[in-house]
């Protein structure tokens, strides 16, 4: 099986997808655009039926498996969205979710998690040692894996945010993604650049885990002592293994931002756009906030806000500091 999805997966991924999620709205940002320096479109996959993007890529696999093969059910691993969007396919498709989370995820992600009918593992320890967990379970209980962002049809579920960005803005110059395991990145990375290669495709990732930016500048896969960072849904210690050579084939530049500037990007979006986007989310912004990001000021610049899922106390604490 390829490691990589095709432009023609992506469509296909569309195809399928189509009466079972939003296509979401590209809002302009006009309020932003003087300290952004561009002009800036959003896409709120905030606004998704389950507040992110990952619905995505996990309806896209499960809608391609053979239902005896998730007959027992569905498992992987994830810091909060993935769980909830695998959580959703298992439920439309009526089987069972089993989704093993750190322990540090946020309350709300392991609330919606378990509201959608989901079992939830909480486990203390890091990515790798989490889907070691997950494999073994699955063995054992004959469970189907769904990898967050290792598997092309993931990817390709995620891919569809890219084309949707094409047709709603034909004449698009830039566009802005978080990069956390790679899976969202790689998936629009690839339906943008197969479709149309002029458009930059701009990676931004915590200063505090910059896995990617390291790894291109040592041209391999390169792991970094995992540190705590505000965008918890982008922490991670070391690249996908599929994600990495799709993201050094087709993104163009990836920036680092700092958590200062995240928070900043989240005031930002709940001031000028009225929309709740978690760190993770917020990150783009962020990335064009601090200057990290060459823009002109006629430039169309479309960043995506990969989810909205925060706990009300912590966001309080974000939106209430400083004023």
């Amino acid at each position: 099986m390829r490691n990589y999805p095709t432009i023609q997966d992506i469509r296909e991924a569309q195809e399928r997808l189509r009466p079972h999620i939003k296509h979401t709205p590209l809002l302009r940002g006009e309020k932003m655009e003087k300290a952004l320096g561009c002009q800036v479109w959003l896409k709120p996959e905030t606004l998704q039926i389950t507040g992110a993007f990952k619905i995505r890529g996990a309806l896209n696999k499960t809608l391609s498996l053979p239902r005896e093969e998730i007959a027992n059910g569905i498992i992987a691993t994830s810091s909060g969205n993935h769980a909830q969007g695998l959580a959703y396919a298992a439920r439309m498709l009526g089987v069972k979710a089993i989704l093993v989370l750190p322990v540090t995820t946020p309350k709300i992600k392991i609330a919606n998690t378990e509201a959608l009918g989901a079992e939830v593992i909480l486990f203390d320890g890091d990515n790798a040692a989490r889907w070691k967990r997950v494999y073994e379970i699955a063995e054992e209980m004959n469970y189907a894996a769904v990898h967050a962002f290792e598997d092309p049809l993931v990817m390709a579920g995620q891919g569809t945010i890219g084309l949707e960005i094409l047709e709603d803005l034909e004449d698009v110059d830039a566009v802005i993604i978080p990069m956390g395991g790679g899976g969202l990145i790689s998936g629009i990375a690839t339906a943008i650049k197969e479709t149309k290669p002029s458009v930059r495709v701009i990676g931004a990732e915590p200063a505090l885990t910059p896995k990617y930016f390291h790894s291109r500048k040592n041209k391999e896969r390169t792991s970094l002592p995992l540190k705590n960072t505000i965008a918890d849904g982008l922490r991670l210690s070391v690249p996908g293994r599929n994600p990495f050579p799709i993201i050094e084939k087709y993104v163009d530049e990836i920036v680092l931002v700092e958590d200062e500037h995240i928070i900043a990007a989240m005031r930002m979006l709940a001031k000028d756009a009225k929309l709740i986007a978690e760190p993770a989310a917020s990150i783009g912004i962020g990335a064009l906030l601090a200057g990290a990001v060459k823009v002109e000021a006629d430039e169309k610049v479309c960043v995506v806000l990969s989810g909205g899922n925060w706990d009300l106390s912590d966001l309080a604490e974000i939106y209430g500091a400083g004023e």
